[in-house]
């Protein structure tokens, strides 16, 4: 039996960096992602590897958005202990992530009225800032608090 996904070559995670063990879904396709405690919150991380490139071998923009997505909605997890949905995603491209490439991501919550979650966001690789914007998500489903997460409040 042949697989045309090569193993993830080996690399050295940068200190305080954990991998997610997030093994369902969208996420078991485009990962491995790391997240680390950082000022009260979380950064996550991913190295780009081969199957998240373009034909440059660079990260696919959509890649990039995916993960944009994941790092600054992952706030509404650690706040909330629940699911969440996106309800508004607005990104900027400011300069692109190459093959091998340790790409770094994180948000500060702007408003939580109205049961939304409003954040800023950033995605950099080293001293390059990859993309900036904004995004808006619902909390959905209250479930169990995982490590790091705070109980489950209600945003009403």
């Amino acid at each position: 039996m042949s697989d045309d996904v090569a193993a993830p070559a080996e690399f050295e995670v940068p200190e305080g960096y954990a991998p997610l063990d997030w093994r369902r879904g969208f996420v078991r396709q485009i990962g491995p992602l790391y997240r680390r405690a950082r000022n009260g919150g979380y950064t996550m991380a991913f190295r780009v590897e081969d199957h998240h490139t373009n034909g440059m071998s660079n990260a696919h923009g959509g890649m990039l958005m995916s993960f944009a997505d994941m790092a600054w909605g992952h706030v509404v997890s650690v706040e909330t202990s629940s699911y969440w949905v996106t309800v508004r995603l607005t990104l900027d491209f400011l300069s692109s992530a190459h093959l091998g490439d340790w790409v770094e991501g994180a948000s500060e919550v702007l408003s939580t009225a109205d049961e939304l979650y409003v954040v800023r966001g950033r995605i950099w690789s080293g001293e390059r800032t990859l993309i900036t914007g904004t995004g808006v998500f619902k909390p959905i489903k209250q479930r169990e608090p995982r490590p790091g997460e705070k109980a489950f409040r209600a945003t009403a």
